[in-house]
């Protein structure tokens, strides 16, 4: 069964205690797929994932670390994906995703087996967090109305800091060397003191700039190890953040946007409209809401997914189900 629905998965930060467990309990084909990467991975997903007490927003400390956190997202937001197609015939037919989200969407559109993207993002926060020691970078979102795009990028590359995230018309994201973000942190602040908003991120490395080159490297050598288990014509109906438009269906094309994806900045406004232009039946799927969001800023309204609460009142009524 096929509906003509899009869904799309936020990526690192989005993470929190307790994510896709109560999928996971009360949906056999979610509670597998947590199994599934505990039988490729060192440590325990699901243990990992667990807040530390009954009640409590504290989890493991581990979840923040870029290495854990990106296995962990992408396996509790493809238990999220499974048990929606399980609960409630949950089909999508186009996928989207921010960042480290962009993986689970190769998955959830079949381009890449599960376990070899649970190996390879594992791999790739490896490379991401080798690339710049902790303490060294950070990442601002600037929030505005309507953001000078120019003239943020004009600044920050002069102050050795990359935009690494168009998210929306109001916000984007900044990375770099942690002094230097602070800098441009504080001259734009100085220029736009009324309508101006910086929100530090909480973040272990300088994510999507120059500074994960050696990342990106190191990764490409991940990626074509494992390029026979791709189904890369699967891929054109998954956004890429690298280009902005969807996979063309070539190896060669999939395996140079993944690489370049660590390092270059995330066009997320650009996968909103690419997703917009094929359906107006539009979801988020994951353990937090950013990308909602997101949207709601470029005026469309996605409903978003973070449990099974949301997601009986996401689909109950949902007209891809309905329609079904």
């Amino acid at each position: 069964m096929t509906v003509d629905c899009a869904v799309t998965f936020p990526g690192q930060g989005s993470q929190r205690p307790g994510m896709a467990l109560d999928f996971a309990e009360q949906i056999p084909e979610s509670r597998e797929v947590f199994a599934e990467a505990n039988s490729v991975l060192p440590f325990d997903v699901e243990e990992l994932c667990r807040p530390a007490d009954p009640g409590s927003e504290d989890g493991d400390p581990r979840l923040e670390q870029t290495e854990y956190a990106q296995p962990c997202i992408l396996t509790a937001e493809i238990a999220m994906l499974r048990g929606l197609q399980a609960r409630f015939g949950f089909q999508p037919r186009w996928f989207g995703g921010h960042s480290l989200g962009e993986y689970t969407a190769l998955v959830a559109a079949g381009v890449v087996p599960f376990k070899t993207a649970v190996r390879l993002v594992h791999a790739r926060g490896r490379a991401m967090q080798k690339a710049a020691p902790l303490g060294f970078g950070a990442m601002a979102a600037l929030i505005r109305e309507s953001l000078p795009l120019d003239e943020i990028q004009d600044l920050a590359r002069r102050m050795g800091v990359d935009l690494a995230n168009d998210n929306s018309p109001n916000q984007a994201v900044v990375s770099g060397p942690r002094e230097a973000v602070e800098e441009l942190s504080a001259e734009l602040s100085s220029r736009h003191e009324e309508d101006l908003r910086i929100v530090p991120l909480a973040v272990s490395a300088p994510f999507h700039s120059r500074y994960m080159a050696d990342a990106e490297a190191d990764f490409k050598d991940v990626l074509q190890q494992a390029c026979r288990e791709f189904r890369p014509e699967r891929a054109v109906c998954v956004t890429s953040n690298y280009t902005g438009r969807f996979h063309t269906g070539k190896l060669e094309d999939l395996i140079e946007s993944l690489t370049r994806q660590v390092a270059a900045p995330v066009r997320w406004r650009d996968n909103m409209a690419s997703l917009a232009s094929v359906t107006s039946n539009l979801f988020e799927v994951g353990p937090g809401r950013p990308l909602g969001n997101f949207f709601k800023a470029a005026g469309l309204k996605v409903p978003s997914i973070v449990d099974l609460r949301s997601a009986r009142r996401a689909l109950g009524q949902s007209p891809a189900v309905a329609n079904a």
